[in-house]
């Protein structure tokens, strides 16, 4: 008997966690700020990893993994009425062309307007969610992308990115500037860049990462500096994928560099010097052990 196929589903934005959820509300209540605390200034959308390929629903350890970096943003953010919320995408792949996720990063992004209004939002993505940040980045409610171990496919003989992508993305995103010579088959287009103009980027990688190339997410935080000058990369020193060794100083940057891209707070002065560096310098910046213990955050 043929195995009857799954509905269909719709992705969706999980829990939220901060100004408008159940908890930031009870603090909001025990400090003294009433129902304006309540109020949602400023929305985290967090971008689990994933596949390659695949429509199958995603694994929930995926978005398990990034529920703590979640929480963490929340807390940090929620005397400035942030909100962040878990992206639960439609499936487990990014599947070529299709880009998927990316189009459920788009979507997100929509649905938050449509919910809390005219706030600004910032992308946090690992992995396969930090490549669907970085397409889904021309929104006019985003300003910031903060990608983590962001996965590139290996380029093709002709330089391009090789799961066949057209370089259009989601909507809000431009193509690349990369395109098919005059003669021969058409040359895939590397990732976009273009949508970046005017946000806030940090990448952050991880130099004995495994699974994905942390010499790919240099060259594409490369060419976006050329267009965006605050685009800034740090490398975490004998880290992996998941970037467990050095947890605690990662999100300490995160929140640092989130705060400072959604609510104009001051960047700790290594995120200053990232922003401000020119190639490589400023692409290659390592992250110093027991960065945040000193921040008052």
């Amino acid at each position: 008997m043929a195995q009857q196929a799954l509905p269909a589903r719709d992705a969706r934005l999980g829990k939220p966690l901060g100004a408008s959820g159940d908890e930031g509300a009870r603090a909001a209540l025990r400090s003294g700020a009433g129902r304006s605390g309540r109020s949602v200034s400023g929305v985290a959308l967090l971008l689990p990893d994933g596949s390659p390929d695949g429509t199958g629903r995603p694994s929930p350890l995926s978005a398990l993994a990034v529920r703590p970096l979640a929480g963490r943003l929340a807390r940090a953010g929620r005397a400035e009425g942030l909100t962040a919320h878990v992206v639960r995408y439609r499936h487990r792949g990014w599947n070529g062309g299709a880009a998927d996720p990316a189009r459920d990063a788009a979507w997100a992004v929509a649905e938050v307007v449509r919910r809390y209004g005219d706030v600004p939002v910032c992308l946090v993505g690992a992995g396969m969610g930090a490549r669907a940040a970085l397409h889904a980045a021309g929104h006019p409610a985003v300003g910031a992308v903060l990608g983590l171990a962001p996965w590139f496919p290996e380029p093709d003989a002709d330089g391009g990115s090789a799961d066949a992508a057209d370089g259009t993305g989601p909507e809000g995103a431009e193509a690349s500037e990369a395109e098919a010579p005059g003669d021969g088959p058409a040359r895939r287009a590397a990732d976009p860049v273009k949508q970046l103009v005017g946000r806030h980027v940090l990448l952050v990688h991880g130099t004995n990462d495994r699974r994905t190339d942390p010499e790919l997410s240099y060259r594409y935080a490369e060419r976006a500096k050329k267009i965006n000058r605050d685009t800034c990369r740090f490398e975490v020193h004998s880290d992996g994928h998941a970037l467990l060794q050095h947890r605690s100083e990662v999100h300490a940057l995160a929140v640092d560099f989130l705060l400072g891209a959604l609510f104009a707070q001051d960047f700790a002065r290594p995120v200053q010097d990232a922003m401000a560096a020119p190639p490589p310098l400023g692409l290659r910046m390592p992250l110093a052990a027991g960065f945040g213990a000193s921040l008052r955050r």
